[in-house]
């Protein structure tokens, strides 16, 4: 039997080799440049960044600023690049580099992340308490100093129907609400607050124009702030959301939105009623 056995050895010792010879290329392939008649070919090369060629966007100097970049509200190509890094860095898609509202609120947000409350504009108190601020458009929940909700972006009333300031206290509770004031709008998540203003979710864009007077988030935010607040949780909003107020600006001959006076360089982040956020006003077009 012992003999049998290692009579056996040679032929096994050829099949290690057979396959350690196939095995070898494979494994060197990858080093190996791809040869064709005889002449080395280099491997393939990563594609080029194509060029950054979007216009001038409605937050221009908001982001030339925060980026610090030159601050002239005119699209560069240094401009284009920054802000299509900034978008992909952000999860925005597509990140093409224009200055849009939705790269600047989440840059709000990313940095509003780490200290929401420093500017110390939400009472702290030993219970929750639900931020709204309306000069970002930002919401989140803290008790005492410990944000216990992170900062999410928000879309609050229009001028003329703007989120009521001040404090509150979530009333009524809805999950899979129906407006009776807006077509029967789907209002996913809903807290009422305030008179019929609710916190809740919305299928459209943050980013455009503004709320009935609720306070709009992304569904997947209202959710989760669903199952975060209660009956009686506390809601304290304050300041004003850009573009619901109005200024006068020496030299026209009617009152601009702030935020016309942005894209003039003067003044905050501002969103005017019947303003695509993606859209910039030209101040000298006479509204009526």
């Amino acid at each position: 039997m012992k003999r049998a056995h290692l009579a056996r050895m040679p032929a096994l010792a050829g099949l290690v080799a057979v396959a350690v010879t196939a095995v070898a290329p494979v494994a060197s392939a990858a080093a190996t440049p791809v040869t064709s008649g005889g002449s080395v070919v280099p491997a393939a090369s990563a594609a080029p960044e194509p060029p950054c060629t979007a216009a001038t966007g409605p937050y221009q100097r908001q982001l030339e600023r925060k980026l610090g970049l030159r601050v002239d509200g005119k699209q560069s190509t240094a401009d284009c690049v920054a802000i299509r890094k900034l978008q992909r860095q952000l999860g925005i898609r597509p990140a093409n580099g224009r200055a849009t509202a939705k790269t600047h609120g989440l840059l709000l947000v990313r940095e509003a992340t780490r200290n929401p409350n420093a500017a110390g504009k939400c009472p702290v108190r030993s219970y929750l308490v639900t931020c709204v601020d309306l000069p970002r458009q930002l919401l989140w929940v803290q008790k005492g100093k410990k944000v216990v909700f992170a900062p999410v972006p928000i879309r609050s009333g229009i001028r003329g129907k703007e989120t009521r300031t001040g404090w509150h206290k979530v009333y009524w509770k809805h999950k899979n609400h129906f407006s009776t004031l807006y077509n029967n709008s789907p209002m996913p998540y809903s807290q009422f607050f305030d008179g019929g203003q609710a916190l809740h979710g919305t299928y459209g864009d943050l980013f455009k124009s503004g709320s009935g007077g609720c306070v709009n988030l992304y569904v997947k935010d209202a959710q989760r702030l669903w199952s975060q607040l209660r009956v009686g949780s506390r809601v304290y909003v304050w300041g004003a959301k850009p573009g619901t107020q109005v200024r006068s600006w020496e030299g026209h001959d009617r009152l601009l939105t702030d935020d016309e006076l942005v894209i003039k360089g003067f003044g905050g982040e501002d969103i005017p009623i019947e303003w695509d956020l993606n859209t910039p006003i030209d101040p000298r077009v006479q509204q009526g």
